[in-house]
């Protein structure tokens, strides 16, 4: 597999279409969920392999808790299965983890397990894998916007939940949808889009490469004249 010579210092995925991959299939909606975790592990290890600094993943935004309480329950249940068993893989591969988010909101045993596991990571000197989970930008730029004005801050960018680490060089969102969903509003400012049609419980690392193929061949002028 060649890889580009260009390559994204961040890789940021809005991870979609679980649901509808799993009623292709004839099966609930946690079915496909649960195959997005295998996507999920797949692009991990890739980026680790490649030499990718940062791969951050939207897995739950702060409106997809107004989704059925069934399966809120069932996400919630499948991330802290996922938590608990890709201790070995990221020790493994040398990855260091992180969940950002209104961390508030979650389940506070499936909040000790993820602090827990970062805790374990926090040595690891390879990719930085960071799962957005009960976010949103909008809350995001308002919770540091309040920060910011209780301490008298002058700069909004060490208030955001993403502080000290870079902004995504390409946003990749998967199953067809052209559109952010509120994802990382203040950091996607120059990120390069790659809308893919592929369902996220099939996109593995042939997907991934044509992404950084396409990647490569934009030219990022951050609205300069070269």
């Amino acid at each position: 597999m060649q890889l580009p010579e260009k390559l994204p210092r961040h890789i940021s995925i809005i991870m979609d279409g679980n649901g509808r991959w799993a009623k292709e299939r004839g099966k609930e909606r946690a079915f496909g969920h649960a195959e997005g975790i295998e996507s999920v592990r797949v692009i991990t290890e890739a980026c680790a392999e490649w030499g990718i600094p940062y791969l951050s993943l939207f897995a739950f935004s702060e409106e997809n808790w107004g989704r059925p309480q069934e399966e809120v329950d069932a996400l919630m249940k499948l991330m802290f299965k996922a938590v608990a068993n890709e201790y070995e893989t990221m020790m493994r591969n040398n990855v260091r983890f992180l969940a950002l988010g209104n961390r508030g909101r979650l389940d506070p045993v499936l909040n000790a397990a993820v602090s827990h596991l970062e805790e374990q990571t926090a040595g690891n000197t390879g990719l930085t894998m960071i799962v957005f989970v009960s976010y949103s930008g909008k809350w995001d730029i308002q919770q540091a916007a309040d920060r910011m004005a209780a301490e008298g801050g002058s700069s909004i960018e060490p208030y955001l939940v993403t502080a000290g680490i870079p902004d995504p060089d390409l946003i990749i969102r998967t199953s067809g949808e052209k559109r952010i969903s509120n994802y990382l509003l203040w950091q996607a400012a120059y990120s390069e889009f790659v809308f893919t049609e592929t369902l996220w419980p099939d996109f593995r690392k042939d997907s991934l490469l044509a992404a950084l193929e396409e990647f490569a061949s934009r030219d990022r002028r951050y609205g300069k004249v070269k």
